[in-house]
């Protein structure tokens, strides 16, 4: 099998590559520096680790991504769409800065979207396609009261992505899921958080559902979560 996880340098993204790994997978270790990559995918070692340059912010990277995938691996099986920014907890959406709300939305919400567009012929190919988008119980309109527009705002509106994407997408088998991973002591969900490890199992879940799994849904540690 092989998997492409986005912002996989560190945090969450780094423990999924790894339990990935630990399972006999293939996986496109990416970041948005060259370098990043490279010493993350040092890190996680083994023959199964590989780092790749992409910036989902640049449509360049995206479609140089689905050639290396192409071209150097034959295809691809699962795309977990991890890569965020912007945990704004000092604005509120009554005055908040839309430039940061735009910035949040390119990368949190075009990237994933603009990714999947640009590997859907490789994960049609693939015997057992899935994505994986990871969210968070912040994008959760059933919960959502007030606070980190930028954010919580991109995340319901992946959380919308991942509800289109698994309509249209039902009929070819693809599975198409968003995973909160739950409060995480990463760098972006700061001290106090549970252990990386157990945020990331749940978006490792999704990622290997078998063909009768569920799709089109939003969970925590395999669990559904109100929309």
């Amino acid at each position: 099998m092989i998997a492409l996880v986005t912002g996989a340098n560190r945090g969450i993204g780094y423990e999924v590559a790894r339990q990935l790994l630990g399972r006999g997978w293939t996986v496109l270790v990416t970041a948005r520096s060259e370098r990043a990559a490279e010493e993350a995918a040092a890190r996680l070692g083994g023959a199964g680790a590989h780092p790749l340059l992409l910036d989902v912010t640049r449509p360049a990277d995206a479609e140089a991504a689905a050639r290396v995938l192409r071209e150097r691996f034959g295809g691809l099986d699962v795309l977990v769409n991890n890569a965020a920014i912007t945990y704004d907890t000092w604005q509120r959406a009554a005055d908040a800065d839309l430039d940061v709300v735009r910035e949040a939305m390119e990368t949190n919400l075009y990237g994933p979207w603009r990714l999947a567009q640009a590997l859907l012929p490789l994960l049609r190919a693939s015997g057992r396609p899935r994505i994986v988008n990871v969210s968070s119980e912040g994008g959760s309109l059933a919960a959502m009261t007030g606070g980190t527009p930028a954010y919580s705002t991109s995340k319901a509106a992946l959380n919308a992505l991942t509800r289109m994407l698994a309509g249209e997408l039902r009929a070819d088998g693809v599975l198409v899921n968003s995973v909160c991973p739950g409060w995480v002591a990463t760098d972006m969900g700061g001290p106090g958080g549970r252990p990386v490890a157990e945020g990331a199992a749940g978006i490792v879940w999704a990622a290997t559902l078998p063909d009768d799994g569920p799709t089109g849904g939003f969970f925590r540690d395999g669990r559904p979560l109100p929309w």
